[in-house]
C-alpha cells in the first residue's frame, strides 16, 4: 500500500497580473495565492473527525467553513453578528483550536500582484503568465519536497473551480511530472528545483474537491492568514499559527526557508509590518 502526503489547496485573490482586483479589502493588500494544508494519509481521518465534531457542536449543517464569510459575518455566518460577545468569541476561539489541533501543516505560494507587475511587465507586456501557473508549480514543488522527506508520494487536491481552470491545474500537474519546474534554471537553481524524474516518482494523484470537503475547508481557513503574514507578521491568526508551529516555516532552519518554506514572491515593494 502506498503511503501518501495529501496536499489540499485553495486559491485567493486575482490570478491575472494585469486585471484590476475589484473592491479592495480594508487591509489594502493585493495578492494571488495558492496553498492550504498537507496531511499524512494515515492522519487525515483524525482531522476529518475533529472537523465533524466542531460542526456538530455549533450546529453547522449544509454549509462549509468559509473563512471570508466567517471574518465578515456574512452569508451563512451572518448569525455571528447577532450573537453576544461571549458566544462569538467562543466560536472564533474554538475554530482556531480546530486549526491548531488537527494534524495538518500550512504551506503556500503568495504572489504580490503590484510587485509582480513591477518586476515583469516590461518583459512580458500584456502577455504575462497566469499567476496560478507560477503559484501552483511553487506550492506543489514544496509540498513534494515534504513528501520526499517523509518517504511518501504526494496527492494534490485543489478546490474545484470551473472546468477550464480545473483542466489547467491538471495540465500543470502533468507538466511537472514530464518537464519539471517551468522556470529558467539559471535563475531558479538556488531554490534546488526538483527534476522531472523526482516529480515523476513523487506526484501520485490529482483530483479536485468540492467546498463541502472538510479538508478543502481547512485549506481555505489556513490560506488567508498565510497570505496576510507576508504583509503583517503581527496578524493575530498568522502569529498564533507560527507560535503553535502550524506552518511549514516553523520546521525549517533559516537557510532552508528560501527553498522549502512558504513562498512570498515579488514582495520587493512590500514594507512588512511587525
Amino acid at each position: 500500500m502506498v503511503s501518501t502526503l495529501n496536499f489540499y489547496l485553495d486559491d485567493s485573490g486575482t490570478r491575472r497580473p494585469d486585471r484590476k482586483p475589484g473592491k479592495r479589502a480594508k487591509h489594502g493588500n493585493d495578492w494571488f495565492a495558492l496553498g492550504g494544508v498537507i496531511v499524512n494519509d494515515d492522519e487525515e481521518q483524525q482531522a476529518r473527525a475533529m472537523h465533524a465534531a466542531f460542526m456538530k457542536k455549533w450546529n453547522i449543517t449544509g454549509k462549509p467553513l468559509h473563512s471570508a464569510d466567517i471574518r465578515a459575518r456574512t452569508e451563512d455566518f451572518l448569525w455571528l453578528d447577532d450573537a453576544d460577545e461571549e458566544e462569538r468569541s467562543a466560536f472564533y476561539e474554538e475554530l482556531y483550536c480546530l486549526m491548531r489541533d488537527a494534524p495538518i501543516i500550512g504551506i503556500a505560494c503568495v504572489v504580490d500582484r503590484p510587485g509582480y507587475n513591477h518586476r515583469y511587465y516590461e518583459r512580458y507586456g500584456r502577455r504575462p503568465w497566469d499567476l496560478c501557473k507560477t503559484a501552483f508549480a511553487v506550492a506543489v514543488e514544496r509540498a513534494a519536497k515534504c513528501a520526499i522527506e517523509r518517504g511518501r508520494k504526494l496527492n494534490v487536491y485543489p478546490e474545484r473551480c470551473n472546468k477550464p481552470e480545473d483542466r489547467l491545474l491538471r495540465a500543470y500537474f502533468e507538466s511537472l511530472k514530464s518537464e519539471g519546474m517551468p522556470f529558467d534554471t539559471s535563475n531558479s537553481g538556488k531554490y534546488g528545483p526538483l527534476t522531472p524524474e523526482q516529480f515523476g516518482q513523487t506526484l501520485y494523484d490529482f483530483d479536485t474537491k468540492r467546498k463541502s470537503s472538510p479538508m478543502a475547508q481547512f485549506a481555505d481557513l489556513f490560506l488567508w492568514p498565510m497570505c496576510m503574514g507576508g504583509y503583517h507578521v503581527g496578524n493575530r491568526t498568522y502569529a498564533r499559527l507560527v507560535e503553535d508551529k502550524k506552518l511549514i516555516d516553523c520546521y525549517l532552519s533559516e537557510d532552508q526557508l528560501a527553498a522549502l518554506g512558504i513562498k512570498y514572491s515579488c514582495f520587493d515593494l512590500v514594507q512588512r509590518k511587525a
